[in-house]
């Protein structure tokens, strides 16, 4: 089994007065991970997966430049392709942080999420409030139909029946991903019967 550091992508936000606009954005990119652990502390990060094949496993230590606030961190996930967390930085101010990490050293799979990186002397211009929620719901949720099938479910909904996951509960500890993927199954099946039912029943008008 091959070992691989996922891709990170990372960009930010500072304020301080205001503790929810003091974030940090943050993409693992990893292709359909299974058995997915994720462990958030106020130092650091750390991640691991194998692949679908059994081929790779994905592992990815990160000690942050400053503490974050894990309790009002929040993960979400989407397509099998990528986790995205919006990390609460624990100190307010105005700066930037200098880099993501503690170490001043530059890492070949930590890059700068251009869609999302705003300069520090420009964030007043930014859309209050639609950072996260670009963050959270990049390239539409309903993409998460390749694990099943969505349909209509409510997405909100899905991550508090596991727990909380989603939501700002926080980070702390293990995050299952075969727990996702398993409740996105079961929501297609359904979607399946609902729309065999609806075929019966013009099958019977048509009689």
């Amino acid at each position: 089994m091959t070992k691989v550091t996922p891709e990170v992508l990372w960009a930010q936000r500072s304020n301080a007065e205001d503790a929810s606009k003091n974030l940090i954005y943050l993409t693992i990119k990893v292709l359909d991970p299974v058995n997915v652990k994720l462990d958030l502390k106020p130092d650091s990060l750390s991640f691991s997966a194998g692949s679908q094949d059994n081929t790779v496993e994905y592992e990815l230590n990160l000690q942050f430049y400053d503490e974050i606030d894990p309790e009002n961190s929040q993960k979400s996930a989407e397509s099998g392709n990528h986790i995205f967390l919006v990390l609460r930085k624990k100190n307010m101010q105005e700066e930037y942080w200098p880099r993501l990490t503690k170490e001043k050293l530059k890492l070949h799979y930590i890059k700068t999420n251009f869609e999302l990186w705003v300069d520090e002397d420009e964030q007043e211009e930014q859309p209050e409030n639609d950072d996260a929620a670009n963050m959270m719901n990049m390239g539409g949720m309903g993409d998460m139909g390749g694990m099943g099938g969505m349909g209509g479910m409510d997405f909100s909904q899905l991550m508090q029946n596991m727990g909380g996951a989603g939501g700002a509960g926080g980070l702390g500890g293990d995050f299952d991903m075969s727990k996702l993927a398993s409740q996105l199954g079961e929501a297609g099946a359904g979607n399946e019967d609902e729309k065999g039912d609806d075929e019966e029943a013009e099958e019977i008008k048509k009689d």
